[in-house]
């Protein structure tokens, strides 16, 4: 069954990494946004971004943040994980910081979204979700390892929900 999931990551740094895993095709993701089409969106302040960050997530069954270096300080991708969560949604990460960009680069590992996150309960969100790291140096490795779990991912996710 092919999965309809919301894919939340640092667009300027991590765009092209992201590519890449959109690209795998177990998965219908959401349509990418353009730089002009984002552009647009920016420019009608944050309850613009609200909006259509919340019409993208509907009709999702999960949210796959891609974690790069600075993923985790990312305003909008803590927005796009809390509304995720609060409305339901299967969520977890996969850390991208290997796969290399458009200059053949790496980047650094990023600290893990979901510490940033308290439950009612006290506990912290990264205690529930999981954040799945390759454990390749080698990008093709570490894509390769990605795209032989990531339906795995996305079904465990789902049934932990």
């Amino acid at each position: 069954m092919v999965r309809k999931v919301f894919y939340s990551f640092h667009y300027q740094k991590d765009g092209w990494r992201a590519s890449k895993v959109r690209n795998i095709g177990v998965v219908e993701g959401n349509a990418p946004a353009s730089d002009n089409k984002w552009e647009e969106v920016k420019r009608g302040g944050d309850a613009a971004i609200r909006r259509w960050i919340d019409s993208q997530l509907q009709g999702r069954s999960c949210t796959i943040v891609l974690v790069g270096s600075e993923t985790a300080s990312r305003r909008w991708v803590k927005y796009e994980i809390e509304k995720s969560w609060n409305d339901g949604k299967a969520v977890f990460g996969i850390r991208i910081h290997r796969l290399l960009d458009h200059n053949q680069t790496a980047c650094s590992v990023g600290s893990n979204p979901f510490d940033r996150f308290t439950l009612k309960n006290g506990k912290s969100l990264s205690s529930i979700v999981k954040l799945y790291d390759p454990p390749f140096t080698d990008s093709a490795r570490a894509y390769k390892y990605i795209s032989d779990n990531l339906q795995t991912w996305i079904e465990t996710a789902i049934a932990s929900r």
